[in-house]
């Protein structure tokens, strides 16, 4: 990907970047004259994650590189100014945006490069992309904060933080107009992604989307809860949505559902599938296990060389515990899922319990060892076991790791999903469970989406992949 103009009035383009490299995160400097971008312009192309920030003259196309790290840097933003540089980077070296760790932090720095400084480091939690305030003397960003996702107010010289949105749910995209107006979504567990406007203290919606289709339904309620991890170190959090129509004497179907990363979370946001599944009577439990974001540095790292471990556990544990918290729960009619990470565990869970009537991996990966070599993400299992495969005795490590060794193991019916265009999990990792499953003698069955990467993105794609899901749990789960 390269960076050209396009002059508006006459239709003409002219490109600003060329080479074997990619850039992105671009940003016009307030007077029009720099646009800055980020890009990895390492010799070793692979070492796609070592992103810098650049500026280039949009006259004359002169660069210059305001970063030289080893961390990852992205979404760079002029002070309204020009003299400041606002961004969102890593502590460490070896991260990316979608496997990222706690320690992605807003930093400053003066439009030459130098003195940069980490403004975020008083908030020991993932932080978004940043914004400036009008008068330059503020960011404005969101933290991911116990399954919430907040917007913060923060001084561009670091300190104390302040949360202007707090609310219990999700806040996604926003933008920062005159006098700091604030635009923004937000979602919670009972309504999808609306549109806010916010001037200083008040706040009002500017969206009712979908209001005569969800009319007069009704919708499941989120509760949250605690319970101590395995090993005694964590206070894990989870999410139980309550199904309807429970009473006092009924029994309901229980499905885990895994969230991916594994640096990610789940909370009070709006899910359709667990609304869904509400619908019909079921309840759902999200864990946010060892390794998600959201509760600190060092419960995000606690799953660094310890894949399918301890996280494992977790999910587990926490099902244990809604079981004993719940006894309207019936432990017969358990069943699991998850997509990408959250598909690896579910993979993983049932070649180590029998528990689970019936199980839908999704995107997941299998086997670690052939995984490595195969994905767009090659340095994954660097970032998240500290070396490459073939150093020390981590090809062992990783096998011993991997759902595909211990598939003679499963009991659990179960149902691959993957999509065929996925450069992030390739397909293979799918079919090497399924055949593995065939040949054992476990009911198994596995969906193709065609034109689908990592996560399904076509309405009837994932309208096709509700109802499976339903036919398979039904299938298999004990008549009540």
């Amino acid at each position: 990907l390269h960076i050209f103009l396009l002059d508006v009035v006459s239709g003409r383009t002219r490109q600003l970047t060329d080479g074997v490299f990619d850039e992105h995160s671009i940003d016009w400097s307030p007077a029009g004259d720099e646009i800055l971008f980020v890009s990895n312009r390492e010799p070793d192309a692979d070492q796609f994650f070592n992103n810098d920030v650049f500026a280039i003259r949009a006259g004359t196309g002169v660069m210059r590189r305001l970063t030289t790290t080893e961390n990852a840097e992205y979404w760079p933003v002029w002070s309204p100014d020009g003299r400041r540089i606002a961004y969102e980077g890593t502590r460490r070296g070896i991260t990316d945006l979608e496997t990222t760790m706690e320690d992605t932090h807003v930093w400053v720095m003066d439009a030459d490069g130098n003195n940069r400084r980490e403004a975020g480091s008083g908030i020991d939690n993932r932080q978004g992309p940043p914004s400036w305030s009008a008068d330059g003397r503020s960011l404005f960003f969101t933290v991911q904060q116990r399954g919430l996702t907040r917007l913060y107010r923060l001084p561009a010289e670091g300190g104390a933080g302040q949360a202007v949105v707090a609310d219990r749910g999700t806040v996604g995209q926003f933008d920062v107009g005159p006098s700091d107006r604030i635009a923004y979504t937000f979602t919670t567990a009972r309504d999808v992604s609306q549109l806010y406007v916010m001037t200083g203290a008040d706040r009002k919606p500017l969206t009712d989307l979908n209001r005569a289709v969800l009319s007069g339904k009704a919708f499941a309620e989120v509760e949250p809860f605690t319970f101590v991890s395995n090993d005694n170190r964590f206070n894990v959090e989870a999410f139980l949505t309550r199904p309807l129509g429970q009473t006092d004497t009924s029994k309901h179907p229980l499905i885990v559902m895994i969230h991916g990363g594994p640096h990610g979370q789940q909370g009070p946001a709006f899910n359709m599938q667990s609304q869904v599944y509400a619908a019909r009577g079921w309840a759902t439990l999200m864990v946010n296990y060892r390794g998600s974001t959201g509760y600190g540095q060092a419960f995000t790292d606690a799953v660094f060389r310890d894949q399918n471990g301890d996280e494992a556990q977790d999910v587990l544990y926490g099902v244990n515990a809604a079981v004993r918290r719940n006894p309207w729960i019936d432990r017969t009619r358990l069943g699991i899922e998850g997509g990408s990470y959250g598909g690896q565990l579910t993979a993983w869970l049932i070649t180590q319990t029998h528990i689970f009537k019936a199980a839908i991996p999704s995107r997941a990966i299998i086997n670690l060892v052939s995984y490595n070599y195969m994905t767009y993400y090659n340095q994954y299992e660097e970032m998240e076991f500290g070396m490459r495969p073939h150093q020390a005795d981590l090809m062992d490590e990783l096998w011993k790791r991997s759902s595909l060794r211990y598939v003679a193991q499963v009991k659990t019916p179960t149902l691959m999903v993957h999509g065929e265009n996925d450069n992030d999990v390739p397909i293979a990792e799918a079919e090497q469970f399924y055949i593995g499953l065939k040949d054992v003698g476990v009911e198994t069955a596995m969906l193709r989406y065609p034109r689908e990467g990592h996560g399904l993105r076509e309405p009837r794609h994932i309208v096709d992949l509700m109802d499976r899901s339903i036919a398979w749990y039904e299938k298999y789960f004990p008549k009540p």
